[in-house]
């Protein structure tokens, strides 16, 4: 197990130099997270209130809050603002940013001035997308889905659509600077099987980043073109095919549901670890099961496409794919509860994001497994069924697995510690919030309520109500860590090099870590999640 130095240096990366100069051209991963953090919680908080929007529209069933046309402008750029500019790049950006290289014992990422950049390139892309906000909005959907998005819309598409495929230069650049820093940086002795999981879940997904994003950055570049120049890419009446965007956009947005959950289940697979104190179940099925997850996400697009007008036979491979990817992700839920089983568990408020997150994501996987099958599929298509079934992996994983990671390197982040009474309360609040907001949505779907109308039938209203009172719930919950990790910097408690006993090279340095990360190059001898064996209750 690693040793712990117990001096702290004089200077560290939060106190070398002040000014906003200092920040703005800083070539320091650790500072270039915060700045990463500081962007994504501004289009976090944009996106949530047009969420409340959303939900104060459903709470009766007349429609009498805004117009039809401005509900399609709210669930757009909902999506718009939260996929692609939050829950996207969150975990990747912030916390990988942060602590890649210092999991793998590097000074920093393998290109410092490219990981600038992609901040100034993803503050940029954010930017134009906001422009489309300010300007009229945006009302196609977030998937931008034809001939809405090249015919029929008149809001701003141009802009949005420049602002995203600006974005995924961002994507890309992160995902080739993890897989060169992992390939080539890593400390003496850090073999590949004696990486964190972290790092192996965050080579996966930046796998898809470099390998998917060009697909649909090009394939928005093609409605662009479609709108301006009325080439008939995917217009019918000029010899185009709608259905083709849709191939296209899906063989990138579904590998990126992975690019947002697989980051997310590294940081769960640390969390387990270092509260239960013991060695990961499965360590190396639950790496190769990331990669796995990389691989068959980019064969499920069609999954998305089963009343779309594709083949019977296409419907059923995909069918069975869909079920096929399904395996990896329950290997890890599997071999996370098998950690867990007779371990020393600790309930810190890290722990309960895992066990929110474990609890969240299987029901959102095995909802998932209804989508795969075909018959099923084509009954919900379209309904609260499907955003339930979205909304309960991408915002009841990956938020709270981004929260839980967030609190569990506050302190190496900070050097201070949080009120660990108002983060409880927060993570219990949020869970709650957020199933009382979603759960009702899967009955909503079944009993046949299409997403995306702003009126509805009466006989819906009480479980709309029900949903509208849980997001209320939910947004104190998102609200109330803001405010309790912004006291924490100048009122919260001061700490040591690793508060919670975890292991890592990440807890060998000072907290906050010095501008080098490591007063000297370290050396690794020891295997991941070096905890000592518990046999029936005695420490072996």
């Amino acid at each position: 197990m690693p040793s712990h130095p117990v001096l702290l240096p004089p200077r560290h990366y939060l106190n070398d130099g002040f000014g906003v100069k200092s920040w703005l051209l800083t070539r320091d991963h650790k500072r270039i997270a915060l700045l990463y953090l500081a962007a994504v919680t501004v289009f976090f908080f944009i996106g949530g209130a047009f969420a409340v929007l959303i939900r104060l529209e459903l709470a009766t069933p007349a429609g009498d809050l805004v117009t039809d046309d401005t509900y399609n402008k709210l669930f757009t750029m909902h999506g718009v603002m939260l996929v692609f500019f939050f829950l996207i790049p969150g975990i990747p950006a912030v916390l990988g940013n942060f602590l890649v290289p210092l999991m793998i014992g590097a000074k920093d990422l393998a290109f410092p001035k490219i990981n600038l950049a992609s901040w100034y390139i993803f503050v940029i892309g954010g930017t134009f997308t906001m422009y489309a906000v300010v300007t009229g909005g945006l009302d196609t959907g977030w998937t931008f889905y034809t001939p809405f998005s090249t015919m029929s819309s008149t809001s701003a598409v141009v802009p949005a659509a420049i602002g995203i495929f600006i974005t995924g230069f961002s994507s890309i650049l992160t995902g080739l600077n993890f897989i060169v820093t992992i390939h080539r940086m890593r400390a003496p002795g850090l073999t590949w099987f004696r990486l964190p999981l972290f790092i192996w879940s965050h080579y996966a997904a930046s796998l898809i980043m470099v390998l998917g994003t060009p697909v649909v950055a090009v394939t928005i570049v093609l409605v662009a073109a479609d709108r301006i120049f009325s080439f008939g890419i995917f217009d019918p009446n000029r010899g185009g095919d709608p259905v083709l965007f849709q191939h296209l956009f899906w063989f990138y947005s579904h590998p990126a549901v992975y690019i947002m959950i697989l980051p997310a289940m590294g940081v769960i697979s640390e969390l387990v670890a270092a509260f239960c104190r013991k060695q990961i179940f499965g360590y190396t099925f639950v790496a190769f099961a990331s990669l796995g997850i990389a691989v068959l996400g980019f064969l499920v697009w069609g999954h998305h496409m089963f009343v779309a007008g594709q083949s019977v036979y296409a419907a059923l491979i995909f069918s069975f794919l869909s079920f096929l990817v399904a395996i990896p992700s329950a290997v890890k839920v599997f071999n996370w509860t098998a950690t867990m089983y007779k371990g020393s568990i600790s309930w810190d408020t890290p722990m309960l994001y895992a066990i929110g997150f474990i609890g969240l994501f299987t029901v959102g996987g095995l909802t998932g497994l209804f989508l795969a099958a075909v018959g099923l599929d084509v009954h919900v298509t379209d309904t609260y069924f499907i955003v339930a079934h979205f909304h309960y992996i991408m915002v009841g994983g990956t938020i709270m697995a981004y929260l839980g990671g967030l609190h569990y390197w506050w302190p190496k982040i900070s050097g201070r510690m949080y009120n660990e009474l108002a983060a409880k309360v927060g993570a219990v609040i949020i869970f709650f919030g957020f199933n009382l907001t979603f759960f009702p949505q899967f009955i909503l779907g079944y009993l046949g309520m299409p997403r995306r109308y702003h009126a509805y039938p009466p006989e819906f209203q009480v479980l709309n109500v029900l949903s509208s009172a849980g997001a209320s719930i939910l947004g104190v919950g998102y609200l109330i860590p803001m405010v309790y990790l912004a006291w924490s910097l100048r009122y919260g408690k001061i700490v040591g090099a690793n508060p919670w006993g975890a292991v890592g090279l990440e807890w060998t340095t000072t907290s906050p870590p010095p501008t080098e990360n490591f007063a000297e190059a370290p050396v690794v001898t020891w295997d991941a999640y070096d905890y000592p064996t518990q046999v029936e209750g005695h420490v072996v």
